[in-house]
């Protein structure tokens, strides 16, 4: 999905270091910060971070990203507590 909206090989594969690569936009960066922090602490997601996403996306768009990182974690945990392996 990520390469359709534009991203590289390279920025997926150092994605760790996305607040200090260059090629991030800000609007993407914004997502980034909501997704590292609803997956390791969802109770830090603070207003700041909520005024900072409506800089760059609409309500809607902000509730589908937080939807789709709190599906995906769901995904993940499901998957961990059942020690299932990602298939090809």
């Amino acid at each position: 999905m990520a390469r359709r909206h534009g991203w590289s090989d390279e920025q997926l594969q150092d994605l760790a270091k996305f607040e200090t690569r260059g090629d991030f936009n800000d609007g993407d960066k914004a997502a980034l910060r909501l997704a590292e922090q609803m997956t390791t602490d969802s109770n830090g997601v603070d207003d700041a971070m909520w005024i900072d996403l409506m800089k760059y996306f609409d309500e809607g768009q902000v509730i589908e990203l937080a939807a789709a990182i709190g599906l995906f974690n769901y995904f993940n945990r499901f998957n961990n507590a059942l020690r299932m392996e990602p298939t090809k």
